[in-house]
């Protein structure tokens, strides 16, 4: 029986006109070449209106006019976005008052206090891991614990505390600081803690019950931003399961209390996509209204792209 198989004819295949046809990608979508001495917004111009490309003018845009119109902007990150140089981009969106709220996992303090203090950054793991060095630096668990329990005793959340005393021990880079920004420009700026995740937590003068009360005063304080967010935008960059899960957890908290926040667009930015960010920021949280939006590639390049589009966006007005 299997001898009796032959070639299908093709004869009386059924075909139709393209030009009737609904296709996903038209000439007027195209991108544009790139000339010598090109401006960043012919750049952004010439950029085709196709996938990611067309997704970030499209972000651009709407986080411009939720700015105009006064609407909430939210920033979390994890602590590698310190670490790649991009601080000092944040604090001037900080200063312009586009980005209205920042969440960071533990580790961003440590990134932050130490650029603020020393001016310096990320020791090498591998090298001091062996002889258990690694993360004992003395003034950074002193000072940032201190300033833990001291803004406790305040009331205060964790990201204020330490905001707070880089500033009033004039460190020698607290300009380059973003928490010290938070507390100077009165932007909340709160810290997600997992107990011990953190090189602080190893510290003579770490007190667990310090840290719960400061990280949970910070989410409370987040939770609030996040009960504005309608007609917002919320960024989730670098922070792959910490942050995204507390977004989840604050947003449910707010509208349990009958806060209406729906209509508003989340981007997930990271090198690599990954299930939390997402399933918790993309896809569930706008599912009843909004939009998610997920953009990969490197933080150093990507986050300046963005930014430098946004002021573009807000150039136009």
């Amino acid at each position: 029986m299997m001898k009796d198989f032959k070639p299908i004819e093709l004869d009386k295949v059924k075909t139709y006109s393209i030009k009737g046809r609904k296709s996903k990608v038209s000439v007027d979508d195209l991108g544009h070449p790139v000339k010598s001495g090109n401006s960043f917004a012919a750049f952004l111009e010439g950029l085709p209106q196709i996938l990611a490309a067309g997704d970030l003018k499209e972000i651009a845009a709407k986080t411009a006019w939720a700015h105009r119109e006064e609407k909430v902007i939210a920033l979390a990150m994890g602590a590698h976005v310190i670490k790649v140089g991009l601080g000092p981009m944040i604090i001037d969106f900080m200063e312009k008052g586009i980005i209205n709220s920042i969440a960071m996992n533990g580790a961003g303090i440590v990134h932050d206090f130490e650029l603020a203090y020393t001016g310096q950054t990320s020791e090498d793991v591998a090298a001091e891991i062996d002889g258990g060095t690694f993360g004992m630096a003395e003034e950074t668990g002193r000072m940032l614990n201190v300033a833990i329990k001291e803004g406790v005793k305040k009331g205060i959340g964790i990201g204020q505390s330490v905001g707070e005393m880089i500033n009033r021990e004039k460190l020698p880079h607290a300009g380059k600081s973003i928490l010290a920004a938070g507390a100077r420009l009165n932007v909340p700026v709160t810290i997600h803690v997992a107990v011990g995740t953190d090189i602080i937590h190893m510290h003579p003068h770490a007190d667990g019950a310090a840290i719960g009360q400061g990280s949970y005063t910070d989410f409370r304080l987040f939770s609030s931003v996040i009960s504005r967010l309608d007609g917002g935008i919320y960024l989730n960059v670098g922070s792959a399961v910490l942050l995204p899960e507390v977004f989840l957890k604050a947003l449910t908290l707010v509208r349990n209390l009958g806060h209406e926040v729906k209509n508003f667009s989340t981007v997930n930015m990271d090198f690599m996509q990954h299930y939390r960010p997402l399933t918790n920021v993309v896809k569930r949280p706008t599912q009843d209204g909004g939009k998610g939006y997920a953009l990969t590639g490197h933080h150093e390049i990507m986050l300046p792209l963005l930014f430098s589009a946004v002021m573009e966006e807000l150039g136009k007005e």
